[in-house]
């Protein structure tokens, strides 16, 4: 008994002075991005404030004004994200589990027509054969940010080591619990790269969706180039880049706190 207690002591030292490697996520190089973005928000605010504007200027570079096109940005950014999420997700673990490569590359093909065709394409086309407004720009930036998580699905499944899925079948597991408790976890990093992607995308996209009545940051771009009012054009670009900076920089940090220990 005293042996038993004296080694297990021994193997708790031991463990003990293995140096704990932790992943620091909210380090001062993790906050160069909003820190850089919230400079160029101030250098933007200060050149704005010492511009003469004249009416139509006011009428756009004004807190109501961008609340509102900020908002419908965002709007179309997450709403289409969450969207490309529920339905690219189940698709793409199906696809890896599914046998028949016929099926995969008929699925492939249709959901790589949204990245082949130009954005504007997407849109204008959508609005001809259905209608203008808000819920065609949402269906146009489904279809164009699409496949980066299907693929990424897609693809964090299937690197699963075989010997890791052979171990939990061996340890009685189901084909269902192998998959919610080891392959799922250990594609958590590649997935959350393609909805990365896909936000980013849809941030880019938004913008087009004034062509087709449906409001955002990109109202105060094409106003800026019809009227020739350049501040107008100036603010509306600098704060989709922004925006697209910092969700961007969400999505890599929530990309860190989801991955798993030890990936």
């Amino acid at each position: 008994m005293t042996i038993v207690t004296t080694e297990t002591q021994t193997i708790a030292a031991a463990r003990s002075s293995v140096p704990v490697v932790k992943r620091r996520i909210f380090t001062l190089k993790r906050f160069t991005t909003p820190i850089v973005v919230v400079v160029i928000l101030l250098l933007l605010l200060w050149w704005v404030s010492t511009l003469e504007l004249d009416s139509i200027e006011q009428r756009t570079l004004n807190w109501g004004y961008l609340t509102l096109r900020i908002g419908e940005h965002l709007s179309l950014t997450f709403v289409a994200s969450a969207l490309i999420a529920i339905l690219a997700i189940p698709i793409g673990i199906a696809l890896a589990k599914t046998p028949s490569k016929a099926v995969r590359g008929i699925v492939l093909a249709i959901a790589n027509i949204g990245q082949a065709t130009p954005a504007v394409g997407v849109v204008i086309l959508l609005a001809i054969v259905w209608q203008t407004g808000y819920t065609t720009a949402l269906v146009a930036l489904v279809i164009y940010a699409f496949l980066p998580v299907l693929r990424n699905t897609m693809i964090g499944i299937e690197q699963v080591d075989g010997s890791v899925k052979e171990s939990a079948r061996g340890m009685g597991m189901t084909p269902s619990q192998v998959l919610y408790r080891i392959e799922l976890p250990l594609a958590v990093p590649v997935i959350l790269a393609g909805l990365r992607t896909a936000l980013v995308f849809c941030v880019g996209v938004a913008t087009i969706a004034t062509f087709i009545n449906a409001g955002g940051l990109g109202d105060m771009i094409v106003n800026g180039l019809k009227l020739q009012r350049y501040p107008v054009l100036v603010v509306g670009a600098v704060l989709v880049a922004c925006i697209a900076l910092l969700i961007d920089w969400i999505a890599a940090v929530a990309e860190d706190i989801l991955t798993p220990r030890g990936i």
